[in-house]
């Protein structure tokens, strides 16, 4: 068995500062290829939005991972705050259905000591933007997500992103960017 040393990173919070953020499923394994639990993430993305009074830029849910770009709501709400009411009421909800069900992947989310877990452990990846051309490159990156995996032809088809906002859509299960 060998150590593995945790990579560490400062995490500065600046007001007006866009982040961009990527956390991955338990593993990477793909927990999120049900439609269901997509839906259910993005409705758990509007409450803990709404909930922090966080500007959301772009977003995507796919097989294994999230990416998002926000504008957090400092000093009240940092991004841990926001992290926290979105990623475990979801992670409990989802888990807890899972139970319901006696789902066969809690085998595979249970860890050594028997813990269940959605998300893989760590912070995931999180860093501020700090020029125009990393804005749009990752705003591209979000959005060609689901074309370059082979989920949809066009950004605006994957319904589990803002690209379907950005083209104009609204209306239900469309996520609102609007503050």
């Amino acid at each position: 068995m060998t150590a593995q040393k945790r990579k560490t990173r400062t995490r500065y919070e600046t007001l007006g500062e866009v982040r961009y953020l990527t956390f991955s499923c338990y593993h990477h394994l793909q927990l999120f290829n049900n439609d269901a639990i997509k839906d259910e993430f993005v409705r758990a993305l509007d409450i803990a939005r709404r909930r922090t009074n966080y500007r959301f830029i772009t977003w995507i849910v796919m097989p294994d991972h999230v990416h998002l770009m926000v504008v957090p709501s400092l000093p009240q709400y940092p991004v841990s705050v926001l992290l926290k009411n979105l990623k475990g009421p979801f992670a409990k909800k989802v888990i807890a259905r899972w139970k319901k069900l006696n789902a066969p992947i809690l085998r595979r989310i249970t860890d050594r000591r028997g813990r269940l877990h959605f998300w893989q452990v760590g912070g995931g990846y999180d860093r501020n933007i700090d020029s125009e051309k990393e804005y749009e490159e990752k705003f591209n990156y979000i959005h060609l997500n689901a074309v370059r995996a082979g989920l949809a032809d066009d950004p605006a088809d994957w319904r589990w992103s803002s690209a379907p906002w950005y083209a104009g859509m609204r209306g239900p299960g469309v996520l609102s960017l609007d503050v």
